[in-house]
């Protein structure tokens, strides 16, 4: 049973960059695809961003970019969430998660992510 545990969030600085890291363990091969969500208080849970097993295909977030980009690193079970200039509205926990669709109009519906981590919080101050 596949484990992701989110790390990187902190309190920043508008304008600053963060990077954030989900790893995966549990004794399943890396061969899934990952997505990045995020909630702020109040609010529900919205996509970010999913990359595919390949790392071949990425998909956005309007709202994020241009300014985040997500990779992933096979040897290390990893993929990092790179965030830039970053805003006060990406304040929010960020939550990765197993997706089990790569079609763009698939990516954003939470029903189709399993095996959640526990979020890690990202707070940007104006």
């Amino acid at each position: 049973q596949v484990q992701l545990t989110e790390s990187g969030g902190r309190s920043v600085q508008a304008g600053d960059s963060l990077r954030l890291s989900c790893t995966a363990s549990g004794g399943e091969k890396f061969t899934y695809n990952m997505g990045w969500f995020r909630q702020a208080p109040g609010k529900e849970r919205e996509f970010v961003a999913v990359i595919s097993r390949s790392g071949s295909i990425v998909h956005y977030a309007d709202s994020v970019k241009g300014r985040f980009t997500l990779s992933r690193e096979h040897a290390k079970n990893t993929v990092y969430l790179q965030m830039n200039n970053l805003i006060p509205e990406d304040t929010a926990v960020y939550y990765c998660g197993r997706a089990k669709e790569i079609r763009s109009e698939l990516v954003t519906q939470l029903e189709t992510y399993d095996a959640w981590g526990r979020g890690t919080q990202v707070t940007v101050s104006s």
